[in-house]
């Protein structure tokens, strides 16, 4: 196994653990929403500190229910996955093209 193979395999054991160990220690038991996101937990705090405090900003769109708001967070994660992906594989075929040019250009000289 090449020392990159072994990189990549403990690193995806890595991202897989991070994914699983909240979920099979219990991190989030007793709690009404056990894996809300930051902003919703941030909210909480300022409103409990400051009861009077009102957002400088409002949604430009309000999803009509929780499925949806989640729904379209995955979709954005796709894409962004999927631009990234795109990138990373036409540099790795520039890089390849370029190997292959420079290891054909010697035979075309000779």
């Amino acid at each position: 196994m090449s020392r990159n193979a072994k990189i990549n395999t403990l690193l995806l054991l890595l991202v897989a653990a991070l994914a699983v160990l909240p979920l099979a220690l219990g991190l989030g038991e007793g709690k009404e929403e056990p894996f809300a996101g930051a902003d919703g937990q941030a909210e909480a705090a300022i409103t409990e500190m400051r009861p009077d405090y009102e957002p400088w900003f409002s949604p430009l769109y309000e999803p009509p229910s929780a499925e949806v708001e989640s729904a379209l967070f995955a979709l954005q994660a796709a894409l962004g996955a999927g631009v990234l992906a795109y990138y990373f594989g036409v540099r790795r075929g520039r890089r390849q093209g370029a190997r292959a040019a420079a290891a054909a250009a010697p035979d075309a000289e000779s």
